[in-house]
Formats: structure tokens, sequence, C-alpha cells
């Protein structure tokens, strides 16, 4: 093995210190870009259709009409109040909720507009 000098040892020190810097800062910067895509809400999603109830208590389902049907929930908007209309909710998915059922999205509803007070 090659003996390293010891005038050496401060230069090379000196030398690889901002690339071991460099590369804590980029790890760094990777876990936060990775923090961020999970925490980043989805776009605004605009749905009109008929509001129905659910076989479940308190579940509340709306299908587009795209054929898309989405299970709703809102701390702001009482949506057992229209069951029955034709309404145009807005809102933003999430990702454990898409996962949770194939074909059926969870809408987390921020608006609500009503478009008629019956489904016909």
């Amino acid at each position: 093995m090659a003996k390293v000098s010891n005038r050496l040892i401060p230069i090379l020190f000196v030398s690889l210190c901002p690339l071991v810097i460099q590369a804590q800062g980029n790890a760094a910067q990777d876990q936060k870009d990775k923090k961020e895509e999970t925490r980043s809400p989805k776009p605004l999603q605009n749905v009109t259709g008929c509001i129905r109830k659910g076989d479940e208590r308190g579940e509340v389902f709306i299908t587009g009409e795209d054929g898309k049907t989405w299970e709703l929930r809102s701390s702001s908007v009482k949506l057992d109040e229209h069951i029955g209309h034709k309404v145009t909710v807005t809102g933003s998915t999430t990702r454990e909720a898409e996962e949770k059922r194939e074909g059926i999205g969870d809408l987390r509803v921020t608006t609500l507009k009503l478009i008629s007070k019956s489904c016909k």
C-alpha cells in the first residue's frame, strides 16, 4: 500500500469536503422533493351529476356525466341535503382514496352548485 505524505492529507481533506457536502445536500433535496410530491394537493376536480345515498350510513355518491363514480366527503358542505339533486361539486382527491376501491374515486368536496332539485 502506498504511503500518503502528511502534507497531502490536508490537501485531500480540503479537496474532498465540497464533494461530501454537495452529496449530502443533494440527498436532503431529494427527500424534500419526495415529501412535497406526496403532500401536494391534486388539482381540483369538478363533477356534475346526481347525488345518491350509499348502502352504508353516511355514504354519499355521485356519478359524473363521464360515467365515473365518486364517493363524496365534506366537512363544509351538507351533502345529505342534496340527495336526489343534480349538482356540480368541486373538490380534490387523495392518493389513499384512489387506491381504496377500483372504479370509485374519493372526492373531498369544497363547493356545491345546485343545477336542479331533481335528477330527470
